[in-house]
């Protein structure tokens, strides 16, 4: 496995794809000497976007995220997320009455823009149940997990309505060493109980894909062959930016290890067109 230089791979794209925990940053914050990278970019013209499985908060949400650690650079117009493709999906599919959600008041932005009523699965009961025509799991916070689990379930089992998942990812760092569950593992989880398949949107699914590629032509007119999707996990980042004909560059500074990433890509057979230590540039 040959480990290069993200700045050395860099002059063949005209945008990049950026993940963005395990990548830009990590459970201690920033990942030390990213503005350079950021502006190296800016310098050369190279576009770049923050394509994200976090569906918790909004774009703008996002955004003021990374300004807050000091990375202004990071505009809500460059961030595209899963959640709002399940947007999309509710303003396409579900007409009226009440959509039921676990996550956070932050999370349930994307279904209250879609103009729908929402309301948090710990405040579905006998009343209002039957005019509940959708479920989204948006984050593993802002829920209790033993009664409001046991609610979803039961919830599914009563009303035959979509359940759609905004976030594929079924774990996240919590430290260097931990990991924690994330709504797509939940998920998982319940669709076994339940005996049902639940909609997911989010990396590796090829859609999460083609809809940041259309955000890109909007600006310019780009090919495929002139994008990389950077990421630090196997199974979403690469996989998905495989499948969908894009570069790939697995970074070491997330969910995939120096001394396991030879490893996990020889037995999963995920094959990402570069590997790099990180995307910081010196």
């Amino acid at each position: 496995m040959e480990i290069v230089s993200f700045k050395s791979i860099l002059p063949k794209y005209k945008a990049v794809f950026f993940d963005a925990f395990g990548v830009l940053k990590n459970y201690k914050g920033l990942i030390p000497g990213i503005e350079k990278t950021f502006a190296y970019l800016t310098e050369n013209n190279i576009q770049y976007y923050i394509v994200t499985n976090d569906a918790s908060r909004s774009p703008q949400q996002l955004a003021e995220s990374y300004h807050k650690l000091g990375l202004n650079v990071i505009t809500s117009d460059r961030i595209i997320s899963s959640g709002m493709l399940a947007k999309e999906y509710l303003d396409l599919k579900v007409n009226s009455g009440i959509v039921a959600y676990l996550g956070t008041e932050n999370s349930a932005h994307y279904i209250e823009s879609s103009g729908l009523k929402t309301l948090p699965v710990s405040q579905i009961d006998d009343s209002n149940i039957n005019e509940v025509n959708a479920l989204v799991l948006l984050d593993d916070e802002g829920f209790n997990w033993f009664f409001d689990l046991n609610k979803t379930v039961n919830l599914i089992r009563k009303r035959t309505i979509p359940a759609i998942v905004a976030n594929t990812d079924n774990t996240y760092p919590l430290t260097k060493h931990e990991v924690a569950i994330a709504i797509g593992g939940i998920a998982t989880m319940i669709e076994s109980i339940v005996g049902k398949s639940f909609i997911r949107f989010g990396k590796p699914d090829s859609q999460m894909f083609m809809f940041a590629l259309e955000q890109v032509r909007f600006k310019e007119p780009i090919g495929k062959h002139e994008i990389l999707m950077v990421g630090d996990t196997l199974h979403t980042d690469i996989l998905g930016g495989n499948k969908f004909g894009l570069d790939t560059a697995l970074v070491l500074t997330g969910n995939t290890r120096m001394d396991e990433a030879e490893t996990k890509i020889k037995s999963t057979g995920i094959v990402p067109t570069h590997v790099c230590e990180s995307v910081i540039i010196d």
